[in-house]
């Protein structure tokens, strides 16, 4: 996943989209540079994010939900993390358990990972299956990551409840698991419905999808994140106000973000040309 390790000079790249590993951040980061390095090297995790991918696209013929999708959820979760910190937000999750500041981007590191890990037994409903099998994993990852008994049990369960609330039957009660659910809908661009498209999908998800050219993230004005969506047509609405609007309600981060979107397409005879949340 070489995506999580790489970008610009300070903290994410020029466009909000590639967490920098050797970046300046709002943060300690060190446990999370341990963790991302820990999670590009194991043999398991690599086989989920594979496997997981089978049932969605070949089977459903839905958007991809392996590898690329996590990695680029990961990325722009730590990108979005970095910035709310960066704008003083205090999260909640790791605080509540008396964990450490530095726990905070190890939890939705490991959340945004993990995420759709269920999908390996069925699309419909795999938040309820990820926990177990994201429950099974961190029994093994969280101990090699130096953590005691007592610290494993709290991390385990703020990582779980990221991963359960991503979908949005759940409300998040934490920041952490907020960043989890927006970061989860801002991979909406072209390149994620490609396979289903190609293959003759057209349903709302595949078709939206492909209306959308690029998204990013920069520090925003009056404490927010900026969130800009590039379109080159009408069909992106779905994306912008359906989907992501959705899991930005309830995330606790409606009031620290601005969403933007333009259409881009040069067309004068638009029937959309610019949306904001």
């Amino acid at each position: 996943m070489s995506d999580a390790t790489s970008g610009g000079d300070s903290g994410t790249s020029g466009d909000g989209r590639v967490y920098d590993v050797d970046g300046d951040h709002n943060f300690p980061d060190e446990r999370l540079t341990e963790a991302l390095e820990y999670i590009d090297d194991d043999e398991e995790i690599t086989a989920y994010l594979e496997a997981q991918n089978v049932n969605p696209v070949a089977r459903k013929r839905y958007n991809d939900h392996g590898t690329k999708h996590v990695e680029i959820v990961r990325n722009r979760a730590l990108c979005l993390y970095d910035l709310l910190k960066g704008e003083g937000v205090e999260f909640n999750g790791a605080a509540g358990q008396g964990l450490a500041e530095a726990d905070e981007p190890v939890i939705v590191a490991l959340a945004a990972t993990l995420h759709d890990i269920g999908h390996v037994v069925h699309r419909d409903e795999h938040p309820y299956y990820s926990i177990p099998l994201a429950a099974d994993l961190l029994d093994r990852i969280l101990p090699d990551l130096g953590y005691e008994v007592a610290e494993v049990v709290r991390l385990k369960g703020e990582v779980l409840h990221a991963i359960l609330c991503h979908h949005v039957e759940e409300d998040p009660l934490t920041l952490e698991a907020g960043v989890l659910r927006v970061a989860d809908a801002l991979d909406m661009e072209q390149g994620r419905s490609r396979i289903p498209y190609e293959r003759g999908g057209r349903g709302i998800n595949t078709v939206s999808s492909q209306a959308i050219k690029a998204v990013s993230l920069h520090p925003g004005e009056d404490n927010a994140v900026l969130i800009e969506i590039e379109m080159t047509n009408a069909a992106g609405v779905y994306q912008v106000d359906n989907l992501l609007k959705a899991k930005v309600d309830g995330s606790g981060l409606a009031d620290r973000l601005r969403i933007v979107a333009l259409n881009v397409h040069e067309d004068g005879d638009q029937i959309v040309e610019r949306i904001e949340l």
